[in-house]
């Protein structure tokens, strides 16, 4: 039997999924993540990772042929809009984008040279986070700068693309009606950003430029003042690499907390600082929707998924009370029990709750490729 692996590494996680691809891809044999990569000098890390994942795909492999790995890539920068099959040329070229995403970019490289010697002569596909936010437009993705700038490649990108592809390909066949509406997706995690949706389509993004964009996350600080490090740079002391550090490791939950980037920490804690951490992503998510609804020119559907939005009912609580005056209405029960639909029967605005699946995305985009390569067409094309 033939299958399709997809790997998905992140910044505190490696994320895995084995599928068989002639089953249309609706289940996967095998899917896993290694966790709380990072964590600290005693913690596991991604070279560790890495290995875990192969030796299980190994175990549970007996009988089935890899025939195309798809890898989750967060940056392809303005060459790459689509899934590209992965050359030496890629690599490098994706490379060169690592310090736009410093705390993906590197391991999803890392995770690619561990499966290409896993899987000599695999078709290896790249799957950029990035691509899907091509659609929005032209004053989507500039920055007020010079035009000079935006064609040297400052401009506003996007990321989680492979999680709202999902969430589209979800509503597509179940609410086709609803996706044509105006929807804003909320993918809540360590990492945290909105999409506003026109017809299926990014319209805006609250990331930009990089990861480090848009709401409060675990370790990132999310919108900031641009003077704010000019100021550090300036008149701190501190150098380019300390900002980084900074911005990317050291704020967010964790640095408003002073306890941990988790948030299910945070909300079994009982510290004051805690609490500020939480207020801050509440109130960072309600000011944040109120901008994509306003791309939007309204508002029809709120959509949860990640790993926050996902499974803490509290916080989709206090996210939809903060932006009661969009027309959210909870159905309380239905927000506790898990449900799919947990908007009232009276809300102006339809709220879901839906899994992102990026690995069925990921792996569905492999399998084309390796398809075209095994039919002798061009796999990908780079736009």
């Amino acid at each position: 039997m033939d299958g399709v692996l997809t790997v998905n590494a992140g910044s505190s996680s490696v994320k895995y999924a084995l599928f068989a691809s002639d089953a249309a891809l609706a289940a996967p044999l095998l899917t896993g993540q290694v966790q709380g990569l990072g964590s600290g000098p005693a913690g596991p890390t991604h070279a560790a990772a890495f290995d875990e994942v192969l030796a299980r795909v190994a175990a549970a492999g007996s009988g089935l042929r890899v025939v195309a790995v798809g890898h989750r890539v967060v940056h392809g920068g303005a060459a790459f809009g689509e899934p590209t099959l992965i050359d030496e040329a890629l690599l490098e070229a994706l490379r060169l984008l690592a310090p736009l995403a410093p705390l993906h970019q590197p391991h999803n490289l890392s995770g690619i040279r561990a499966a290409q010697q896993a899987f000599p002569g695999v078709p290896q596909v790249a799957c950029f986070d990035t691509a899907f936010h091509r659609s929005q437009p032209a004053v989507h993705q500039r920055f007020a700068l010079p035009q000079r700038w935006h064609d040297a490649g400052v401009r506003r990108y996007g990321f989680h693309g492979l999680s709202f592809e999902s969430i589209v390909d979800q509503l597509a066949a179940s609410e086709p009606a609803l996706l044509q509406g105006r929807v804003v997706v909320a993918h809540l995690g360590n990492g945290a950003s909105m999409c506003a949706l026109a017809g299926g389509r990014s319209v805006a993004t609250t990331m930009s430029f990089s990861p480090l964009d848009g709401m409060t996350m675990g370790t990132r600080c999310g919108r900031l003042d641009a003077a704010v490090v000019l100021h550090l740079l300036q008149h701190h002391g501190l150098d380019a690499d300390a900002v980084a550090h900074l911005l990317y490791r050291e704020s967010g939950l964790l640095g408003l907390s002073g306890l941990s980037p988790d948030m299910r920490t945070l909300m079994a804690s009982d510290s004051p600082s805690a609490a500020l951490a939480i207020d801050h992503f509440v109130e960072s998510a309600a000011s944040e929707l109120a901008g994509m609804a306003a791309a939007l020119r309204g508002l029809d559907a709120l959509v949860f998924t990640g790993g926050i939005g996902e499974n803490a009912a509290p916080l989709r609580q206090r996210i939809t009370d903060a932006a009661a005056w969009l027309g959210l209405r909870l159905d309380k029960d239905a927000n506790w029990a898990g449900a799919r639909c947990i908007s009232s029967v009276a809300s102006p605005v339809q709220v879901r709750v839906l899994r992102t699946d990026e690995e069925s995305v990921i792996a569905r985009h492999a399998l084309r490729c390796a398809a075209a390569v095994a039919a002798g067409l061009v796999p990908c094309s780079r736009a």
